[in-house]
């Protein structure tokens, strides 16, 4: 038998893509310092790969503590560079600054998703996303922040794939939904085996 599914996540893109991919479910805002155990993992030399995996179970455990008898799916997105972890900026200057270590080089994009069901994992998958980043002008740099900001804000990397961002990219390696934030198609389809979506 199908169980409800709660999306723990305040993303109005990742809610966005369940309801056009037909999924039934409630979306509840986790109340997660992220900041804190992003900045805890870093000092436990974690991964980029185990930062975004930790917290998206993090998300999911807090919202199955309080809806045990339903699915939670937890995510979480990280751009690894180099082995650094970019957060999503704060102000245009951090924008500007992160594009500009970018640029001309390759980062990735880390999407986790770790499905809790009577707080404990049932299932988790971090998918990943090569992205290839023109070497734009100082003058493009300037007018790209002024014209998106503040939606540029949402972002790691201080770009949306989803809007002009796209124009900063030579190539991109992976998945669409991945760079959006989810692994839609893997989720999907553990679901469907599951009994949770038709299929």
């Amino acid at each position: 038998m199908a169980r409800q599914i709660i999306l723990a996540s305040g993303s109005q893109i990742r809610a966005q893509m369940l309801q056009n991919a037909g999924i039934c479910f409630e979306a509840v805002l986790p109340r997660v310092d992220e900041e804190m155990l992003k900045a805890a993992l870093k000092a436990e030399d974690a991964s980029p790969r185990d930062i975004a995996d930790a917290l998206a179970e993090a998300k999911a455990r807090k919202v199955s503590g309080k809806h045990p008898d339903k699915l939670v799916i937890g995510c979480d997105q990280v751009l690894d560079f180099e082995g650094q972890v970019f957060s999503k900026p704060k102000t245009p200057e951090e924008a500007k600054e992160q594009i500009k270590a970018l640029r001309g080089k390759r980062h990735s994009l880390l999407s986790a998703v770790v499905i809790y069901h009577e707080c404990e994992p049932l299932w988790r998958h971090v998918g990943q996303v090569r992205l290839y980043m023109r070497d734009i002008s100082d003058s493009y740099l300037e007018e790209y922040i002024e014209r998106n900001w503040p939606s540029l804000q949402s972002s790691v990397g201080g770009y949306k794939l989803e809007e002009e961002g796209v124009r900063l990219f030579s190539r991109i390696e992976g998945d669409y939904f991945t760079i959006l934030g989810l692994p839609l198609v893997e989720m999907i389809n553990h679901l469907t085996l599951s009994g949770d979506l038709k299929g």
